[in-house]
């Protein structure tokens, strides 16, 4: 039997293989035909086309961590599995957020079966991003953490027992790519594509407000339709950065305060860990525990934290039947 962690997300997808680690991370995108629906390009290969042809369109077939195309999914899942040696049939446990709807998780189990995949498992992020973290979990322990995918954010108030307050929201990396986007409209009237915007997020993006990182961007001038560059700096895109953290933020006050007081003044030793994409961002845990007035503790690998946390899983039947979704 084959085992895998499979962290299906909005933008890239990560596999663990049980006694191998991680064994691959593309993203989460096909091209498909505009005339013939026909799949031409998978994973990166798709992704590098965004905004490029004429006669293909690309899809993400997972949207703010939901399945919304299953048939794609299942192909997408079946061309991943298929760079993988494997010679014997597949178990994955699946990392989905947060109170994940039995409805959501029918999808996953649809699109796993397209793709060959005999035995399935759901385990929500927040459990897993702690694992990642090496973050110890009893029953008498319980943890505050916050993943930030591209799509969906999962924050979560945790022990063994089961989660004791928690949600998913639909705002992560891709929305302040939206909003960069717009930003640099307004500020330069310039127009830029989401690749664009998602390199500005990840080069220059910054919560420290004294951060002056810059790079140089090429989009289309809003007034004349001609290319067009501009340097671009940290303290340019804050605002619609620093935005969407705020209202990721007040989601986890508003969980902080529905917690038992016993549970609360361990949050206050403990702190909260964060995890997923964006947390990779300079100054993120400083406006994170500034702001919640708790240490705030950043993964090593943020973007890998989920599926590593699914790793460990997969290495101990006996805490998956704990926290695995029934």
């Amino acid at each position: 039997m084959l085992k895998l962690a499979i962290d299906f997300g909005t933008s890239a997808t990560k596999i663990f293989r049980l006694g191998s680690g991680v064994v691959l991370s593309e993203a989460t995108c096909v091209t498909v035909g505009r005339d013939t629906g026909r799949v031409h390009a998978f994973g990166n290969d798709a992704k590098k086309l965004l905004g490029k042809t004429a006669d293909t369109e690309v899809v993400f077939p997972v949207y703010e961590g939901e399945i919304v195309d299953e048939r794609l999914a299942g192909a997408l899942l079946e061309y991943f599995l298929g760079k993988l040696e494997r010679s014997f049939s597949v178990e994955a446990l699946f990392c989905v957020p947060c109170g994940y709807s039995e409805e959501n998780r029918a999808k996953y189990l649809r699109a796993a079966r397209m793709a060959g995949i005999s035995r399935v498992s759901f385990v929500e992020t927040p459990y897993l991003a702690a694992l990642g973290q090496n973050v110890p979990i009893s029953e008498s322990n319980p943890v505050f953490s916050i993943d930030i995918g591209a799509g969906k954010t999962s924050l979560a108030a945790f022990s063994l027992d089961g989660i004791i307050a928690g949600l998913s929201m639909n705002v992560g990396g891709n929305n302040m790519d939206v909003h960069i986007i717009d930003h640099i409209a307004q500020l330069y009237n310039l127009k830029i594509g989401s690749l664009t915007a998602e390199k500005l997020k990840n080069t220059v993006g910054s919560l420290f407000r004294d951060d002056h990182q810059s790079t140089v961007v090429q989009g289309r001038d809003v007034t004349t339709g001609k290319p067009r560059s501009v340097a671009v700096y940290s303290e340019d895109i804050y605002a619609p950065i620093s935005g969407y953290m705020d209202t990721i933020l007040e989601y986890a006050e508003l969980i902080l305060r529905k917690l038992p007081e016993e549970v609360s003044a361990t949050m206050c030793r403990s702190g909260v860990y964060l995890s997923g994409g964006v947390s990779m961002m300079p100054g993120l845990g400083d406006y994170v525990a500034e702001r919640l007035q708790m240490e705030a503790h950043v993964a090593a690998k943020p973007h890998m934290a989920v599926v590593l946390g699914g790793g460990r899983v997969l290495g101990n039947p006996a805490l998956l039947r704990k926290i695995r979704m029934e």
